[in-house]
């Protein structure tokens, strides 16, 4: 009896090992020593040859469970490692394409520094152009302000040559000028200057030696640009003077020649 009871303890002590292990392992390692464990069993039984049918068929029974274990266990982890290489090849695909999506992040960055360089290029060339437009209105207005005066001396100027010819015209006819006794007393006859007593026509000529721009504009009919190429040519030693320096074209010379003179 000890023979068959010392067995049978040996072969319980490895089932529970095995249910143990069993307990605290995981996956195919257990139920290869599960198996191994009842394949040593088996052995154990077939060498002391006793122990009863029923332990024979509890320890196939063990086997055949251990078997069908291992094939589970073999199954999942094919399928693990199928969820592993996928897993791998989304990692893959999952890099690839955080990689296109820093490239055109970058991309974008790029275009956007330098839409904004090419934003503040042209900021700085309104800019510029806006400063340059102000120059020219500021240098505009002190032309026009100069235009205006310029063109009230002339007004001054023409005024003051026709209220001559008026006096003029009047002295050549012997028509006395109008009184203005009604505004202010006559002058006594020491007041009046010699050149009122015996006033002198105006010269017929214009000598351009010494003539202003504005009375060659008014008189000889000139430019005014014309008029101050001859003031800035000056002396003139003769009358073709103004054409041998370019001055005057030989056609609007033709035209004033008879009106001009160079005396100095």
């Amino acid at each position: 009896m000890q023979a068959h009871s010392r067995p049978v303890c040996w072969m319980k002590e490895l089932r529970a090992a095995s249910i143990a292990d069993t307990t605290h392992s995981g996956g195919e390692a257990r139920m290869k020593f599960r198996w191994m464990a009842a394949i040593v069993m088996i052995g154990a039984v077939s060498m002391v040859g006793c122990v009863s049918q029923s332990k024979y068929e509890e320890a196939m029974g063990d086997v055949d469970s251990a078997k069908s274990e291992l094939a589970l266990a073999r199954t999942q982890k094919n399928a693990l490692e199928q969820q592993v290489r996928t897993l791998k090849d989304l990692n893959v695909k999952s890099g690839s394409e955080a990689q296109l999506a820093r490239d055109e992040l970058e991309r974008i960055q790029h275009g956007r520094d330098k839409e904004r360089g090419g934003v503040e290029d042209r900021a700085k060339e309104l800019e510029a152009h806006t400063r340059q437009l102000s120059a020219q209105n500021r240098a505009l207005r002190h032309e026009y302000e100069d235009v205006k005066r310029h063109n009230d001396t002339l007004k001054s100027l023409v005024a003051r040559y026709q209220k001559e010819l008026k006096d003029q015209s009047r002295s050549a006819a012997g028509v006395p000028a109008p009184s203005v006794s009604s505004v202010s007393p006559a002058p006594s006859a020491a007041s009046v200057s010699p050149a009122m007593k015996d006033p002198q026509p105006l010269s017929s000529s214009m000598n351009v030696n010494k003539a202003s721009a504005g009375d060659m504009v008014l008189v000889l009919g000139l430019s005014k640009d014309v008029a101050d190429r001859v003031v800035t040519n000056r002396p003139y030693r003769v009358k073709g003077e103004l054409v041998a320096k370019n001055v005057l074209p030989k056609e609007t010379f033709d035209l004033i020649k008879e009106r001009i003179s160079v005396s100095p």
